[in-house]
């Protein structure tokens, strides 16, 4: 699958979700509430996102933009 292919604001919310995350996992995190409201709010955009129809194998097409914008696939990507 082509990067580009990729909408800009399901990028942009993947990698929000995986900020989220990272701050909720990290040792002593501060507002866990939050920031449990937050990871399920961007996950309820990103698995209800208009783009998951186009495509022919939606879950294969999950998996790379969770590649994509990991720590090392956005190194990669840049």
């Amino acid at each position: 699958m082509d990067v580009t292919d990729f909408p800009d604001d399901l990028v942009q919310t993947q990698a929000a979700w995986n900020a989220t995350y990272q701050a909720l996992a990290a040792p002593g995190p501060r507002d866990t509430t939050a920031l449990r409201r937050r990871l399920l709010l961007l996950s309820v955009r990103l698995w209800w996102h208009p783009y998951w129809e186009t495509v022919p194998s939606a879950p294969a097409a999950r998996c790379e933009l969770r590649h994509l914008t990991s720590a090392d696939g956005a190194v990669r990507a840049a």
